[in-house]
């Protein structure tokens, strides 16, 4: 066998600048792994998590370190033994799913053990700023089935009456990214609850998160920041009622589908996340998303053009992959 690996980075710009509690950006750096084997060309598209530590150089610094097995053959349940979770080993085991799916001609999606890979709703995101702002935003995007509103700051009660206000029948979804107390959250959750929002994530810094253990929330709460792997799922479990799961956490889909069934024997909700992305990136994840209760899907169109082909976004309704994209001959 000769198998070969390629690995950049790529920048793709945002439409608009993209801001969330810890900070903002105007574009996406993203790594694309390319695995070559027998004439056809797995890839895999992640995203640093600056959060945890990760950044693009380190990214692919940790890939040139495990070509030689990468190049010998390894396979994806060698890479988890391989690689920590994290982006360099997300790249690399979506790479290995689509090469597969392109040499033995099964979809990724069967393989995944799906019978089928159905249309994906996705929520759409509304960057924190201002509640005026925020709520010219909504208005624009009312026809959506489900908004998710970045919030982080002193006036978040009044981003979520502007938003609820400028779109009444939307579902809305509140994504704090850590940047509440305890006591902020015990405040505003009864008034979320009164504006109809049906989901809080994150609202604690993960290290702080162990108060919510017996907090009864009156909006259900989803654990984001605080889950990567199966590793964290037993705290999480006590905590939360909904887990985020995003590949550049889990480091792949391999560990993905693992974590999501585990949880789901526990009861768990799942929403499936993204980074600001392209479709490369996504079109792993709509595997992951097949009957989650959420979709957070939405990373190519907060961009100023995606890669092409590119998934089919009808509205907030997702296609499956498009032949040439990702997970099929």
């Amino acid at each position: 066998m000769i198998r070969t690996l390629a690995v950049h980075d790529e920048h793709w710009p945002t439409a608009q600048v993209f801001t969330i509690a810890r900070g903002a950006k105007t574009e996406a750096h993203v790594l694309v792994a390319e695995i070559t084997q027998a004439g056809v060309t797995g890839r895999g598209e992640a995203v640093p998590y600056p959060r945890f530590g990760e950044t693009v150089a380190g990214a692919l610094a940790t890939v040139a370190r495990v070509r030689p097995a990468i190049e010998a053959g390894a396979s994806r349940g060698d890479l988890q033994d391989l690689l920590t979770a994290g982006a360099a080993r997300n790249a690399l085991d979506c790479a290995l799913w689509d090469l597969e799916a392109k040499l033995t001609g099964e979809p990724a999606w069967r393989a995944a053990g799906r019978t089928r890979l159905d249309p994906v709703k996705t929520c759409f995101t509304l960057s924190l700023d201002t509640p005026e702002a925020m709520a010219e935003a909504a208005r624009a995007a009312s026809r959506r089935p489900v908004l998710k509103l970045k919030i982080g700051g002193p006036d978040d009660l009044g981003r979520v009456e502007a938003v609820r206000a400028a779109a009444p029948k939307t579902r809305l979804v509140v994504d704090a990214n850590e940047a509440l107390s305890f006591e902020t959250l015990k405040r505003l959750a009864p008034e979320f609850a009164r504006l109809g929002v049906m989901l809080i994530e994150q609202p604690l810094p993960s290290g702080a998160d162990h108060v919510l253990e017996g907090y009864d929330s009156p909006v259900p709460l989803c654990a984001d920041e605080s889950l990567r792997t199966r590793l964290d799922l037993a705290a999480c479990a006590r905590r939360y009622a909904y887990l985020n799961i995003k590949l550049d956490k889990t480091g792949g889909l391999t560990e993905a589908l693992a974590l999501a069934a585990e949880a789901k024997a526990l009861g768990l909700e799942i929403m499936v996340g993204c980074m600001v992305a392209t479709s490369l990136s996504m079109a792993p994840a709509l595997i992951l998303a097949q009957g989650a209760a959420f979709a957070d899907l939405d990373g190519p169109l907060l961009l100023a053009r995606d890669r092409e082909p590119g998934l089919v976004y009808e509205g907030s309704l997702i296609h499956p992959p498009p032949a040439g994209l990702w997970g099929q001959a």
